[in-house]
């Protein structure tokens, strides 16, 4: 059977997008140990590190000040040089809007699981911290999608569809319920969890604890 992987994230999560990067490395070496085995299985589900940010979002600097202090700012500098590391060039001081992500979830909900799902993904993240795309602008959002290749008319059907939204907050509430805290959040094969965005090597070790036979 092949290797599930359910990922809880949200796009306006630095280390999420860190953490991403930092699976494709250990899929990578797990590939090569098991030449023969099939893809894994990846399902992106929804977290909100912000659930009770307004539709229409706040300004950045408003919401750092708000949530670090008045030097705020200073804590994305070590997220920067960490991000470097893995191959991104994440520029924090371009992003002016601080958005609700709900929207955005629904679009990776609508996407299938696999190919899709981490195409829309990898969009969305590279919209928000890289090229500091304003995703409290419905365009916005509907052009990342459709680039990523979803079919322009389900985005915005998407993104009209109130119960789409409500779908998004309840996974969100479901996560907590299971215990989830922070974000990025993997767990593997059902069986083995890992909070946090872990070097590639101790994602494998969990890839490689999670692919353990059951004892009985």
């Amino acid at each position: 059977m092949a290797l599930t992987i359910d990922i809880i994230s949200d796009v306006v999560c630095p280390w999420c997008y860190i953490g991403k990067r930092r699976l494709e490395t250990a899929l990578a070496q797990y590939a090569e140990e098991h030449p023969d085995a099939d893809p894994p299985e990846i399902r992106w589900r929804p977290f909100q590190l912000n659930p009770d940010m307004p539709p229409e979002g706040i300004p950045r600097q408003e919401y750092i000040r708000r949530k670090f202090g008045p030097n705020g700012g200073a804590n994305y500098k070590r997220v920067a040089m960490v991000g470097a590391d893995e191959g991104l060039e994440m520029d924090f001081d371009g992003i002016t809007q601080q958005p609700n992500s709900l929207a955005a979830h629904s679009l990776i909900d609508l996407a299938e699981p696999g190919e899709e799902q981490d195409r829309v993904v990898e969009a969305l993240f590279n919209a928000y911290f890289i090229d500091n795309v304003d995703f409290t602008k419905r365009k916005n959002l509907i052009d990342i999608a459709v680039e990523a290749g979803l079919p322009q008319t389900l985005v915005e059907a998407r993104l009209d569809d109130p119960g789409a939204i409500e779908d998004v907050r309840t996974a969100d509430e479901e996560a907590r319920g299971m215990g989830v805290e922070g974000v990025p959040f993997f767990v593997f094969n059902k069986r083995v969890a890992l909070s946090g965005a872990h070097e590639p090597a101790t994602m494998l070790d969990a890839i490689r604890q999670a692919e353990q036979p059951v004892e009985e």
